[in-house]
């Protein structure tokens, strides 16, 4: 019977939290990540909670990855954090169409 009672009350599934914590241009912290895509010394695309995120640099390393908490954690020169949104992207393409012409 007892068992009816420890049975948490809300059944809400938990979202995880996506945070991005950089240190001094060098190492980026990386929370929410679901998987990494693809990585290179000049790049990293991670599938996070919040959508796609490339990050661009140079001499760029995994530190740490731990895919059951996901979290990611890189180190080296950062130049770019994007986050891929195909909605977004449309309609800065076409602002920026607008405003060179």
């Amino acid at each position: 019977m007892s068992q009816y009672y420890d049975q948490p009350k809300s059944t809400k599934p938990t979202v995880q939290e996506h945070d991005v914590i950089m240190r001094g241009r060098k190492n980026l912290d990386i929370t929410g990540v679901k998987q990494v895509e693809s990585f290179d010394n000049e790049e990293f695309l991670l599938e996070t909670v919040m959508g796609y995120l490339a990050i661009r640099g140079q001499n760029l390393s995994m530190k740490n990855l731990d895919v059951d908490k996901g979290v990611v954690s890189i180190k080296g020169r950062i130049y770019d954090l994007v986050y891929l949104d195909e909605n977004h992207g449309e309609k800065a393409k076409g602002f920026f169409s607008k405003l060179f012409k």
